[in-house]
Order: structure tokens, then sequence, then C-alpha cells
């Protein structure tokens, strides 16, 4: 129980709980932004009434989770402030170019075409309509891409210098452009919305399955499975190169990362684990796994050597090594899963449909939220685990198996909680 009469570790509660909650609708509201933005282009095409009932419905999905997206972002920001006021002086200069961007920018590209979507039908034109759909899905990618900019820099920072002020060091941006596109920002985005699409695909496959499950409006289920199974298979087919493109970056800038999702103490070639288990008080791993394999993806030669774990001081290895390889390997495995029984869906029977749907979205779920915890032993912030990160959004092994960084080595976890005389006065306040 002293654990939790700690303020960093409540801190690390309270907002690892607002965290994963806001990410259950973040990826849901890209996800439904594209199913919704095709449900108007087809009802704009055929002039069908039936069609345009369907893209009203799921506007109205879209709207649910998008206003609980926001109410759940907004008491992010302040927890930043509340929980984590060191890191938010230190980095603030950085870290808030990007965050006021998205609020400019995307939310307000976004709200604003939502608004005529809701309140435009029959008042604006035809075209119109049509073109604030799309909008408001690009407002919800472009949102996306400022907060994996901003997670980005703190995976790999770059256009910044260290100055000393009278409060300590701090962060102060020399090169936006350099800082904003820095090496794992495009990779890491890519990876996040197709995640994130991904999940609105199996959203809209499983709302088909209920339907036709049901025996309701089963012409309205059969266009929203199909819609949902060409989707899903055509951004899970664009994950793999997405995915070892990010995969890629952390080879080339995140050693102790690599060294962690393949629990690889010594030096020498990477192996490519099936599963396992990582001792890490004898620091061994047993594995089922191919040798040499994830040097081979990265460099085609399965003799080319990385460095291990004991390669780095202590304060550099990220903790708990098993969890980040147990994490790491169960979001592949899932990945299979989904790749698979997409390819076969369409032409499963209703009841078995759901059944896989649903299972298949709670795979997405899991894996997301398995991503979105990673900050907790560390100072990173999870943002959008966009998987998403994903997930491209602010990832578990992601975030917990970083090397140190400006950010980390700059500052210390507890420094950077909020004193109080009573550490639960946040951890309250926001539940």
């Amino acid at each position: 129980m002293e654990a939790f009469l700690d303020a960093a570790t409540l801190a690390r509660i309270q907002f690892a709980a607002t965290a994963l909650f806001h990410f259950l609708f973040v990826p849901l509201s890209i996800g439904f932004g594209l199913i919704l933005a095709v449900l108007q282009t087809k009802a704009y095409r055929s002039r069908d009434p039936h069609d345009e009932a369907l893209a009203r419905f799921w506007l109205r999905l879209f709207t649910g989770t998008f206003a609980v997206g926001v109410a759940t972002g907004i008491t992010m920001e302040f927890s930043f402030g509340t929980n984590w006021a060191d890191y938010a002086r230190f980095v603030g200069d950085i870290f808030g170019a990007p965050l006021a961007a998205e609020a400019l920018f995307a939310f307000f590209l976004e709200s604003v075409f939502l608004g005529v979507l809701l309140f435009g039908h029959g008042r604006v034109s035809r075209g119109f309509y049509l073109a604030s759909a799309w909008l408001v899905w690009a407002g919800s990618c472009l949102s996306a891409l400022w907060i994996i900019i901003a997670n980005s820099w703190m995976q790999t920072p770059a256009g910044y210098e260290l100055v000393e002020t009278a409060a300590g060091a701090k962060a102060v941006m020399t090169d936006f452009f350099a800082a904003a596109f820095n090496p794992s920002t495009l990779p890491r985005y890519a990876h996040t919305v197709l995640a994130l699409l991904i999940m609105g695909a199996l959203v809209c496959v499983a709302v088909g399955a209920y339907y036709l499950l049901k025996k309701r409006e089963e012409e309205a289920g059969r266009k929203l499975l199909k819609i949902g199974v060409v989707t899903g298979v055509l951004f899970t087919a664009l994950m793999l190169p997405a995915a070892h493109q990010q995969a890629v970056v952390v080879w080339e800038n995140q050693p102790t990362k690599l060294a962690a999702l393949e629990g690889q103490y010594e030096n020498g070639p990477v192996e490519l684990s099936l599963l396992g288990w990582v001792d890490e008080a004898n620091q061994k791993s047993y594995t089922l796994s191919i040798p040499g394999g994830t040097s081979f993806l990265a460099t085609f030669d399965f003799s080319t050597e990385y460095p291990g774990l004991n390669e780095f001081a202590a304060e550099e290895q990220p903790e708990g090594v098993n969890f980040i390889f147990q994490s790491y390997h169960l979001m592949v495995a899932l990945f299979g899963i989904i790749a698979l029984v997409l390819v076969f869906m369409y032409n499963i029977a209703p009841r078995h449909l759901m059944l896989l749907a649903i299972l298949l979205l709670a795979a997405t779920v899991v894996e997301d939220a398995a991503r979105g915890i990673v900050w907790l032993p560390v100072l990173a912030v999870v943002l959008l685990p966009i998987n998403v990160e994903r997930s491209t959004l602010s990832t578990y092994f992601d975030e917990m198996g970083s090397q140190i960084t400006a950010v980390e080595s700059a500052l210390q976890t507890s420094m950077d909680a909020r004193a109080s005389t009573d550490p639960w006065d946040n951890t309250l306040a926001y539940a």
C-alpha cells in the first residue's frame, strides 16, 4: 500500500487511466471517419434513400465517439500540468507547439465540417456535404499527425538544443521541420493510422454482422460487411510494409529497444522469436525462434550483430524486459490472426462472423491498450498509441523500450510528479 502514497505512482495511475480511456475513442473516430466518408460517397452517387439513411446512422456513431474523445482529451491535456509539471516546463517550447497546432488546425477543421454534416443536411449543396465528410476524416488524420509528432520527438529527438535557464535546463527548438519530421515521425504515423483504420473496419464488420444475425436491415448489414472487409483487408496488407519501416527506425536509432523486444542481453545476431520467456534475474531468454531472423529482416543478413542490453549502463536499460517481450510478440500474433481471418470473413455464416468480428475487435483493443500503458515506468507520455500508434497514437513496448533520450536523461520521474501534501489530490480530482 505504500506505493499508493507515492505521488509519482499515483500520477502514473491517474494518467494511465485517462490516456487509456481516451484511446478507446480516438481509434474509433479516425476509423469511423473513413467509413463515414465512404458511405456518404456511396449515397452521393446512388441517391438511394437507404444509402442516405445508412450514412446518417454512421454519422451518429462517429459523433458519439468524437464527443467523448474530445472530453477525455481535454482532461489529459490538463494532466500534463498537474501530474508532470517539471516535464511540461522542460519540453514545453517543443512539446507544446504540436499540441497547439493540433487544436488550431486539425480539431477546428474536423469540428467545423462535422457541424456541417450534423446541421447542414438539406441546407448545403450535395457536393459540399460530401466534401465535408472527407474533410472531417482528413481533420482526424491531421490530428493524429500532430500528436505523433509530439510523441515521436521523445523517441528520436531532433531540431533542438539544451539551454540553461534560472529554473534549470530547458529544451529549445532550433529547427521546426527537423523536430517535427524527426526520424521516427512518418513511420510511426503510417503504422498508427493504419492500425486505427483497421479497427474502424472491424467495427464496421461487427455492426454489419449484427444486423445480418438479427435479420434486421439485412441490406444495410451486407453493405457494411462488404465495406468493412474490403477496407480491413486493404489496410491489413498495407500494415506489413508500414510496420517493417517503423521496425527499421527502431533498429537504426534505438538499440536498447531492439534488444528488449527480443530479450537479447549479449551482443550478436538478433533472433526472430515466435514465443518465449525472458528470465530477467539471470539475464537469459528461452524462446522458440529463428536464429538471426530479426537481423535478416533489418539488413538481409542473418549474421548482422546488434548490441545486447548488457552493452548499456543500467540506467539506460528499460524496465520490465519480459513484459516488453511479451507485449510485442502478443501484438504480432494478434495482427497475424486479424490478417488471416479477414481474408475468409465474407463467406462465413453471420453468427460465426459476428463472433469473429467481436473477437478481432477485442484483439485490436487489447493490442492497442497494451501498447498504450507503456510509459508507466518511464517519463514518456503517451498521447496516441495510435499504435494506432497505435496504432498510430502515441505503444507499451514502444515507450518502455525506449533508449534514454534528452527528456529521460534530464529529468527523473520522481521529480516530475507534482508534489502535494496529500498525494491523492490530483488522482481524486480526475476520478
